[in-house]
């Protein structure tokens, strides 16, 4: 099967889309990433969805509102992909669209002053999608998980441990994303053996510093230019170190709900109370979140697991101080981006989607309860028939 698989993180910076060639099934799949393409969102759009999964004010018509005009930018999506990759439409068999988290807390928890029971939700309906394209498209993905048990996060170690899996040597698959994620693969692993978490933080932290001190006009630190041009800040750096999170047992799960708006607003009073700059809290937030997935390892993998190489992918895969001071915390561990196994780190989360949903369109189950705490494997996600199978379905 061909299947076009996509994502959009925690970032909201838009869309990106794997076109994957699936065949075969576990533990025999055959994969290849035949092209990747991003589609930024508009601004407006990109500014609603923050805005919401910030945790604002808002209304069910605003909700259901981004829900359609998202499914419609997914979509559109898809159909520039494959424009841009040649490859028609009509040759594609399946789409998968992870659709943006606006909502996600895996376990009941105190948000906004309140106890909420654990609930997660993606919007960009997929109905559009399937419409839209012709294509039948599953989405969805992390109710399946919740609904046996699991926190719903992270989903795309099934695919890391298919990907990376090795005989001779342990591996830990790194993305960083706006949340930063980890999926510890132990040498000749079976599925019981893979374990996998949110460290914490990953780049929503520094991006939301970095859109604030450019009003808007960039959303990341390219090449770490603002982070070098600051200083580390020890006095801030330590209290970062001291977030209750990074030393909660997994499995576990955050998002905005903890490392959102609130928490930027709160870094930038503290440099503003302390005469710090915000180049300085760029670079001392970038540092932390290298800090942190080194403590992770410190504190839940080493003692586990014996690792001798760390996969990393996603944006953070792209900011050199952030690598840099991940290889430096990181001793005896060999770190390599994520396209030296052939998925470039932008197109890693998108790819995996791919897979879990040709996964779930077999009938097969796309989580590993050793990392999100479910009492059971599950098959995920939802389907929106496309044009032939509708067609199928009337005859």
């Amino acid at each position: 099967m061909r299947v076009l698989g996509m994502m959009s993180g925690t970032s909201a910076d838009g869309i990106d889309v794997a076109l994957v060639q699936v065949s075969g099934a576990p533990p025999s799949l055959r994969v290849e990433l035949e092209g990747h393409h991003h589609v930024p969102f508009p601004p407006y759009l990109r500014e609603t969805i923050l805005r919401l999964a910030n945790g604002a004010a808002t209304t069910t018509a605003e909700i259901s509102e981004l829900n359609f005009l998202l499914g419609e930018e997914f979509a559109q999506a898809a159909i520039k992909a494959c424009k841009k990759l040649r490859v028609p439409l009509q040759q594609i068999s399946l789409i998968s669209s992870h659709g943006q988290t606006i909502f996600h807390l895996g376990v009941k928890a105190r948000f906004q002053g309140k106890v909420r029971a654990a609930s997660t939700m993606q919007i960009g309906d997929i109905s559009l999608i399937a419409e839209r394209t012709g294509v039948t498209t599953i989405g969805d993905f992390r109710p399946a998980d919740m609904a046996v048990g699991g926190q719903g996060a992270p989903l795309i170690p099934f695919i890391d441990y298919l990907l990376y899996r090795d005989a001779l040597r342990g591996r830990v698959a790194l993305n960083i994303g706006g949340i930063a994620n980890v999926t510890v693969i132990p040498a000749n692993a079976k599925p019981a053996d893979v374990f996998a978490f949110d460290t914490g933080p990953g780049n929503m932290v520094v991006d939301a510093l970095v859109e604030r001190m450019t009003r808007g006009r960039a959303e990341y630190d390219t090449d770490s230019r603002i982070a070098l041009s600051g200083r580390t800040i020890p006095e801030l750096l330590q209290r970062l170190m001291r977030e209750p999170y990074l030393r909660k047992q997994p499995p576990k799960s955050t998002g905005r709900e903890l490392f959102g708006s609130i928490y930027a607003n709160a870094l930038v009073a503290w440099g503003n109370q302390h005469h710090a700059g915000l180049a300085d809290l760029v670079r001392t937030t970038t540092i932390f979140t290298a800090l942190s997935i080194a403590d992770a390892f410190r504190r839940f993998i080493l003692p586990r697991a014996n690792v001798e190489e760390l996969i990393v992918a996603g944006g953070g895969a792209r900011n050199p101080l952030m690598m840099a001071q991940l290889a430096a915390s990181l001793p005896g561990i060999d770190v390599v981006p994520a396209s030296r196994f052939g998925v470039p780190v932008e197109a890693k989360e998108a790819f995996g989607f791919a897979l879990l949903a040709y996964e779930s369109y077999h009938g097969r189950p796309g989580n590993l309860p050793s990392a999100t705490g479910a009492r059971h494997p599950a098959v995920l996600g939802k389907i929106a028939p496309g044009g032939k199978a509708k067609s199928r379905a009337v005859r």
